[in-house]
C-alpha cells in the first residue's frame, strides 16, 4: 500500500469507529427506553430539546479549545483519546440502566447519560472532522478519502444499526453496547494514533474565541451549509429512530425484521458511495450535492405507500442511492467553508467550524423530539405500554412523511450556496 493510500485508510476508518455507538445511541434509544422501558414520547422528546440546548452552547468551546491546543502530541490527538476512553464509559453506561427504576429516576438517568454520550461524541466527532482538511489539501484527494471513510461508515451502520435487531435479541442490549462500544473505541485510538497531524509552530497565531465567533456568525457560506445539513441531518435523525416502529406498527412484521430494511439502504448506499465520488471529480461539487438531496427527497414517497416487507425493501433503495450521495458531498461543502475561512482570515480554525457545522447537524434532535411530540398529539402514541389506536400512522408519520418536509428545506438552502473554483487549500506547509 502506497503512503497516500496508507494516510487515507488510516484516517478513514476513524470514521467506523464514531459511527458504531452514536448511531446505536441515536437509532436505538427510543425503542429501548420509550418503547421497553416505558419512558414516554414527551418525557425523551424533552431529553432531546435539552441535549440540543446544551450541545449549541459546549459546541464553540470545544472546537475553540482544540484550535488553542498546544502538545508535544499535536492539537486533536489528546482529545481523541481522553474523549474516546469517557464515551465507551457513558455509552454502555446508557444502555445498563439499574433494574427497577422509578419513573422520575429512569428519566433523570437517560437524560444524564444521554447528553454525556452525545458531548463526548461532539468532542470527538470536531476533533475528527478538523483533521480531514488538514490532512487533504485537494478536492480529489478529499473526495477519494472521503468516499473511502463514507464506506467505512456504511460498515458500521450495518453492524450498529442494521444488524442490532438481531445482536439485541441474542445477547441484550447491556452486552451489545459493550461489544459495540470496545470495537469503536479501539478504531478511534488507532486512527487517532496514526494519523499524523500537520506540525503547528508556536509562533503560528492562536485563534481567538470571539473573533471566531463573530466571524461564523457573519459567515453566510456557513449558515447555508450549516442549515442545508441540519435539516438533512434531522431528516435521516428521523429515519434511523423512526424504522424499528414503523417495522412494528405500520409493516405489523417482528421488529427483529427492521435488520432487513436498514441493510437495504445501507447496502446500496455502500455500493453507490464510489459512483457519487466519480461524479464529484467528473463533475462540480456544489450541482452533484444538490442531485444528491434530490434524489433523497423524493426516495421517501414510495416508502409511504409500502405496506408489506418486500415492498418497503424495494422502496428503500431508492433512499440508499441518495443517502450515499448526501454523505459523500456534505463533508466535502464543510471542508471548502474552512478552507475560505483560512484563506480570508489566515489563521487555522477548522475545530471551531468544524464543532459549529457539527452542532448544526445535531439540530436534529430538536425536530425528532419535534417528531415524537407530534405523534403524541396526532395520533395519541405516548409509549410502548398506550401506543395509542393509531400506531400504524404514527409511525408512518414518523418515517415517510415529516423527513421528506425536512428534505425539501434542505435543498432549498443548497441553491443559495457557492464556491469560487480553487483546487488546493491554503496554507502551503500543508502538503497532501
Amino acid at each position: 500500500m502506497s503512503e497516500s493510500r496508507l494516510k487515507s485508510f488510516n484516517y478513514a476508518i476513524g470514521m467506523f469507529g464514531t459511527s458504531i455507538p452514536i448511531n446505536m445511541l441515536k437509532t436505538y434509544a427510543a425503542i429501548y427506553y420509550v418503547d421497553t422501558l416505558g419512558l414516554t414520547t414527551i418525557q425523551f422528546a424533552s431529553i432531546l430539546s435539552i441535549y440540543t440546548f446544551i450541545d449549541a452552547l459546549d459546541n464553540p468551546v470545544y472546537g475553540f479549545l482544540s484550535d488553542r491546543t498546544r502538545t508535544r502530541w499535536g492539537r486533536r490527538r489528546p482529545w481523541l483519546v481522553i474523549g474516546t476512553l469517557l464515551l465507551v464509559l457513558f455509552f454502555i453506561g446508557f444502555y445498563s440502566p439499574p433494574v427497577g427504576m422509578a419513573a422520575a429516576t429512569l428519566f433523570g438517568y437517560c437524560m444524564l447519560f444521554y447528553i454525556m454520550t452525545g458531548t463526548l461524541d461532539s468532542v470527538i466527532n470536531a476533533n475528527y472532522g478538523a483533521l480531514f482538511p488538514e490532512l487533504f489539501r485537494t478536492d480529489a484527494s478529499r473526495a477519494a478519502t472521503n468516499a473511502l471513510r463514507q464506506a467505512f461508515q456504511l460498515v458500521a451502520m450495518i453492524i450498529s444499526i442494521a444488524l442490532t435487531p438481531m445482536v439485541t435479541s441474542a445477547i441484550g442490549y447491556q452486552m451489545t453496547a459493550i461489544i459495540y462500544g470496545i470495537l469503536g473505541g479501539v478504531v478511534i485510538l488507532y486512527m487517532a494514533l496514526t494519523s499524523r497531524e500537520v506540525a503547528i509552530t508556536e509562533a503560528e497565531e492562536k485563534p481567538h474565541l470571539w473573533n471566531s465567533i463573530k466571524d461564523l456568525i457573519t459567515n453566510a457560506k456557513f449558515w447555508i451549509a450549516g442549515f442545508a445539513g441540519a435539516f438533512y441531518s434531522a431528516a435521516m435523525s428521523l429515519v434511523l429512530v423512526s424504522m424499528p416502529f414503523y417495522v412494528k406498527y405500520t409493516l405489523e412484521i417482528p421488529e427483529s425484521q427492521a435488520t432487513f430494511l436498514f441493510a437495504a439502504v445501507l447496502l446500496i448506499a455502500i455500493g453507490c458511495v464510489a459512483v457519487w465520488a466519480w461524479l464529484v471529480r467528473r463533475y462540480a461539487l456544489i450541482p452533484v450535492w444538490r442531485a444528491a438531496l434530490a434524489t433523497l427527497t423524493v426516495a421517501f414517497i414510495p416508502l409511504f405507500f409500502a405496506n408489506s416487507l418486500v415492498t418497503a425493501l424495494v422502496a428503500s433503495a431508492l433512499v440508499g442511492f441518495g443517502f450515499a450521495g448526501a454523505i459523500t458531498t456534505n463533508d466535502l461543502i464543510g471542508a471548502k467553508i474552512m478552507d475560505e475561512d483560512t484563506r480570508k482570515h489566515n489563521v487555522r480554525r477548522e475545530g471551531i467550524i468544524s464543532n459549529a457545522l457539527g452542532f448544526m447537524n445535531r439540530l436534529n434532535g430538536l425536530f425528532t423530539g419535534a417528531g415524537f411530540f407530534l405523534v403524541a398529539k396526532l395520533f395519541d402514541f405516548e409509549s410502548g405500554l398506550n401506543p395509542g389506536p393509531q400506531p400504524g400512522n404514527a409511525a408512518r408519520f414518523l418515517l415517510t412523511v415529516f423527513p421528506p418536509i425536512l428534505m425539501v428545506l434542505s435543498l432549498g438552502f443548497s441553491f443559495l450556496i457557492n464556491f469560487k473554483p480553487a483546487e488546493t487549500a491554503p496554507a502551503s506547509s500543508m502538503t497532501d
